[in-house]
């Protein structure tokens, strides 16, 4: 440290005479120094100090109190500063544990949007964060359709983990002829086990059968889907009783059939759709109809990425919750 403040003195003296740009980066290389060296910023101070009074012997009193005052500052500026960088850090480290989950998520969870005779099948699904909070599932065969729309109260990696219960639960069912309520039942008593009291699901399931061209619902507590009527051109909500999942073991869920006709389809929805909000405040359901009817005549790929980036505007391309939505076009 000695060898240190003769070197600085040697500097700080030369500067103060000549002031030139070479004395500056003498000055940089110092700095390079004490980095290395890990010297505190009070210490360089203390350092600064003594050189001045080595080269002023008559130093002002007063000036060298002030010195003091900065060596005080700057001990709890460094020691702030030291835990700021920590901070920085953790967040840095909890950057890349949270990209890596996505990607794993990404991977584990991949849904692929099935291509059956007589019907369209359009999905987009957009996470507001890294983590997806909702999960989408297709079963199918040659003649029937299962989909499964969920959505978790909740964020983040604990979400996640929510989301691969559901796809264990929905790959071991047989096949895509399950009756909905027995598809709910099945996932609600593994969601009861296997989650805390705080962790909720949201989950519609339905189920399209190809050759009656009939759609069998039931929802646990989930948003309502929309069903679109070519022949009247209006839109009705397809309503069903039944409680989130994991609340309790047993659950009794409601069961409803509709018949589409060409040119009906089904808009199944988590609230990042429904419960959109801009500058002016929630986005009204009317307001959601009316842009799913402005692309009606369009594929069902189409309309669900035309909803998706008309939503997106409103919201001034800040998304605050996850985005899904499903669309069953009957061709």
């Amino acid at each position: 440290m000695e060898e240190f403040r003769r070197h600085y003195t040697e500097i700080l003296r030369d500067h103060i005479l000549k002031q030139s740009e070479h004395n500056l980066y003498e000055g940089q290389n110092v700095s390079k120094q004490l980095i290395k060296k890990n010297i505190a910023p009070e210490e360089v101070i203390s350092v600064h100090k003594a050189s001045l009074e080595e080269i002023y012997p008559d130093l002002p009193e007063d000036v060298g109190h002030s010195f003091d005052l900065l060596i005080e500052v700057m001990i709890h500026y460094g020691l702030a500063l030291k835990e700021h960088q920590a901070l920085i850090k953790k967040q840095e480290n909890f950057k890349i544990e949270m990209d890596l989950a996505a990607n794993v998520q990404q991977t584990l969870l991949k849904t692929k949007v099935p291509i059956m005779a007589g019907v369209d099948i359009g999905m987009k699904s957009v996470p507001a964060k890294e983590m997806n909070g909702d999960y989408v599932h297709f079963l199918c065969d040659s003649n029937s359709l299962g989909i499964a729309v969920a959505d978790v109260i909740g964020k983040g990696i604990p979400a996640a983990l929510c989301m691969s219960m559901i796809k264990y639960g929905m790959d071991g069912l047989d096949g895509s002829k399950a009756d909905p309520i027995i598809v709910l039942d099945v996932i609600n008593r593994i969601v009861e086990k296997s989650v805390t009291d705080s962790m909720f699901i949201s989950m519609f399931y339905g189920s399209y059968e190809v050759s009656k061209s009939e759609f069998t619902y039931a929802s646990a507590g989930h948003e309502p889907p929309l069903f679109y009527c070519a022949k009247n051109n209006e839109f009705t909500e397809l309503q069903a009783k039944g409680l989130l999942l994991g609340v309790i073991p047993n659950v009794k869920y409601e069961q409803h059939v509709i018949t589409l006709n060409q040119g009906d389809f089904v808009v199944i929805m988590t609230d990042g759709v429904t419960e959109c909000r801009s500058e002016d405040g929630f986005i009204e359901q009317q307001k959601v109809m009316e842009i799913i009817e402005h692309v009606r005549e369009e594929s069902a790929q189409d309309m669900a990425e035309y909803v998706f980036k008309e939503l997106e505007k409103l919201q001034n391309f800040e998304l605050r919750d996850d985005f899904t939505i499903v669309i069953l076009k009957k061709v």
